[in-house]
């Protein structure tokens, strides 16, 4: 196995995605959605789901140019068309119609976008059953609040107003027809309707991975949408954005909440550490597929450490 990864390890981990996770039947239509880069994930999973039903396929395409890129026609039919679905993808189906369709037809499924051996091995060695009570615990705590703020040492003081936008849960378990996660898994989030403040990135973003020590990404955010990014790549990356939705790529998105008690150190991962436990993250771009209603190319998370979270002023306690 590559990258030092045992073969064992990774059997092991694409067990727990298709039994604990996706809870496969042998008379159940599985698709494993993968591309060139992602292959040999790809082959664990379906490897894994075979044991289990005969009726599953791989479909494999050319990486997509960034997240939240649709995949070929001929995929999104196949995710429509099974009962359920795995994506291990270069880049993420998460924020796709494909992936929206999929589930609204029926599919239960998990998308896995930017996955590497080292993080399905590290993010699927969890019981994913805690995991789902942590959310349920961070869920009471914030789900009718009319404004949540964030503060961190860095510089952060953000405060959101998710007004009638539902917070969801990422657990892990899409056990039920339509379910939808990511895996690794484990975090609670909200598209809000408006949002004020600053906040300040010093974990993982996009270009980067993990950020240096002292390395910082400030963003001004007004009414809604970040006015002010203070990093040349990650703003040429929103600009990108603009030129195909306009002032839609500056949408703030998505404010989330790490519950997996599992990944006790950043790794450079968006996919692993947005999921950790204790942290924050807040993203830009697209939001129709978790609540809100900007369609955008573009979902760009950046994770916060060490955050304080405020649920209209009383404090929330995180999972550590």
């Amino acid at each position: 196995m590559s990258n030092g990864i045992d073969e064992t390890a990774l059997r092991d981990a694409a067990e727990t995605a298709v039994s604990q996770c996706l809870n496969l039947g042998s008379d159940e239509s599985c698709v494993v959605v993968t591309d060139d880069e992602r292959r040999r994930i790809g082959e664990a999973l379906y490897d894994a789901a075979s044991e289990i039903t005969d009726d599953v396929v791989v479909a494999r395409y050319p990486p997509g140019a960034q997240h939240g890129e649709e995949p070929p026609a001929s995929v999104s039919a196949a995710m429509r068309a099974a009962d359920a679905f795995l994506a291990p993808t270069t880049k993420s189906l998460s924020h796709t119609r494909a992936r929206g369709a999929a589930n609204e037809a029926g599919a239960r499924g998990a998308t896995l976008p930017g996955i590497t051996e080292e993080v399905m091995v590290v993010g699927l060695d969890a019981d994913y059953r805690s995991i789902a009570e942590h959310c349920a615990a961070v869920l009471e705590r914030v789900g009718d609040a009319e404004e949540v703020r964030v503060t961190s040492p860095r510089g952060t003081d953000i405060t959101f107003e998710p007004g009638d936008r539902e917070w969801l849960a990422d657990t892990g378990m899409v056990h039920d027809p339509g379910a939808f996660s990511n895996l690794p898994a484990g975090e609670v989030f909200v598209s809000p309707e408006t949002a004020n403040g600053t906040y300040v990135v010093d974990g993982t973003m996009m270009p980067y991975g993990l950020l240096d020590e002292g390395q910082e990404l400030r963003f001004e955010v007004e009414d809604g949408y970040v006015i002010d990014i203070d990093d040349d790549a990650v703003r040429e990356q929103v600009e990108a954005g603009a030129e195909q939705v306009g002032r839609d790529a500056y949408n703030l998105a998505e404010l989330g909440i790490g519950t997996n008690v599992g990944v006790e150190e950043l790794v450079g991962s968006v996919l692993l550490d947005e999921k950790a436990a204790g942290t924050v993250h807040v993203a830009i771009g697209d939001d129709a597929g978790i609540g809100g209603d900007v369609d955008a190319p573009l979902h760009l998370d950046g994770i916060l450490r060490e955050p304080t979270v405020w649920a209209d002023s009383v404090e929330v306690e995180l999972p550590r």
